[in-house]
């Protein structure tokens, strides 16, 4: 995979990270005898998804169509990578805006597939596992059927997914959006999961603009299981 757009005008473009935290071919770790620290190969995969060739696009104004072909690619990606035995977690995010510190404004996103569990995903896999093993349920799906029975902090919802505001927030305006059956990862979405996920998508981008009036910054990440297969999941 190339480290340049590969032409002017594309439709959805995914290359490899120009600066990379990860590298998926490394020299072997020059061993040393600490037995405190712990070390290890960096090896990994970083890539830059372009979601437009428009350059001055804004997303929440782009069509339900360019939202569908982006959850085609994500999927895509987290199956392409997730396949390979040194990665254990694919990680996609956007960090949209100078506000939080963006200094490429085209719209773009990026994928970092770890040989690891990053540690906030581990602790929610962590907590997951032991609800499941205490109450014998998905903490996800019954965090889900408190919020929707309560109510009051459901934003939107469709056939497939429920966009709210946790009941735990730890930011200002923090939305997160749940699958409405269990889905573990995008190896388990069918077609129309895929699409009505891309209209809470844009319908949630959309909404933040117009409360606002400008376009909204923020952070965007998906959280999957793990790669690597588990009994749990």
């Amino acid at each position: 995979m190339s480290t340049e757009v590969p032409a002017e005008d594309y439709d959805i473009v995914v290359f490899e990270n120009k600066f990379p935290s990860l590298q998926q071919d490394l020299p072997e770790v020059i061993k040393k005898n600490y037995k405190f620290f712990k070390y290890g190969k960096a090896q990994g995969i970083c890539e830059v998804v372009l979601f437009t060739s428009d350059h001055d696009g804004v997303m929440s104004e782009k069509p339900l169509s360019r939202y569908i072909k982006l959850v085609k690619v994500w999927g895509d990606r987290y199956q392409e990578l997730g396949a390979k035995d040194f990665i254990d977690y694919v990680f996609i995010f956007e960090n949209k805006g100078e506000e939080v510190g963006v200094t490429l404004h085209h719209p773009h996103g990026q994928i970092y597939a770890y040989p690891f569990i990053p540690p906030i995903i581990g602790q929610e896999l962590d907590s997951s596992k032991e609800y499941l093993e205490k109450e014998g349920k998905c903490l996800f799906c019954k965090t889900l059927k408190e919020e929707t029975e309560d109510g009051r902090r459901i934003i939107i919802s469709n056939d497939s997914f429920t966009a709210l505001v946790p009941f735990s927030a730890s930011y200002t305006y923090e939305v997160h959006i749940y699958a409405n059956k269990h889905l573990s990862s995008f190896n388990d979405f069918s077609q129309k999961e895929e699409i009505d996920l891309a209209a809470i998508l844009k319908t949630i981008l959309m909404k933040f603009d117009n409360l606002f009036g400008f376009i909204f910054p923020y952070i965007m990440s998906i959280h999957p299981t793990r790669s690597r297969k588990s009994s749990f999941n």
